[in-house]
């Protein structure tokens, strides 16, 4: 299995260069993988540098969810206007956690309107969530109209699991795609994932799965 078409290859880490960035979306391209996903400072350099070789994918209140509504559709706006095709929200889960659920699906559903025709991704940070807010979590964003559904930022723990994997897979029914995200450093863990329903994969550790 050519694996390099599922992954979404992660510049996320704070004391990344221009260099940095360079540098590692030139391996990327050299290894055919799907995507890379950078802060919206980034996005338009990385379009520049990947010149439509590889998807570009902006990441939107990144990593805690915490902006509000419009702050997190400005991103998402901004960020497509730079030239990314794919986005990477992070929802806000502490509202989702608080019972503010009304707050949470008019948001969502806000940029799923405003974003309509490129891939949206929304993470839940699962390893926050119990089992229930998690299903919830699902259907808030299902009926958005949003495409995937994403285990985490990868910067909270555990990252991605093989029982939340399944637990999303199968809350969605065929309506979301799940993004398996956080931790992944292994090919066989991408395997693993990619068997259990995933259809894409997060990682900054690319060039190690790939070597």
């Amino acid at each position: 299995m050519d694996i390099a078409k599922f992954i979404d290859h992660s510049i996320l880490k704070p004391q990344t260069t221009e260099k940095d960035l360079e540098e590692q979306i030139k391996r990327c391209i050299g290894l055919k993988v799907y995507a890379v996903c950078v802060h919206p400072y980034w996005v338009k350099r990385a379009v520049e540098l990947a010149g439509g070789e590889l998807v570009v994918c902006a990441v939107v209140s990144f990593p805690f969810g915490m902006d509000t509504k419009e702050q997190r559709l400005s991103q998402c706006l901004e960020s497509l206007e730079r030239g990314a095709k794919e986005l990477d929200i992070v929802m806000n889960f502490s509202a989702l956690k608080s019972g503010r659920l009304s707050y949470v699906r008019e948001e969502l559903l806000a940029i799923g309107r405003n974003t309509e025709g490129f891939v949206r991704k929304v993470i839940i940070e699962a390893g926050y969530l119990t089992q229930e807010e998690k299903k919830l979590a699902v259907e808030l964003i299902a009926e958005s109209g949003m495409e995937f559904v994403k285990t985490s930022t990868g910067f909270s723990f555990p990252g991605a699991t093989e029982e939340d994997v399944k637990l999303l897979y199968s809350a969605s029914g065929g309506r979301l795609k799940v993004k398996a995200s956080g931790g992944i450093r292994t090919k066989e863990q991408v395997l693993r994932f990619l068997s259990l329903g995933a259809e894409r994969i997060g990682t900054s550790a690319t060039f190690d799965i790939l070597s």
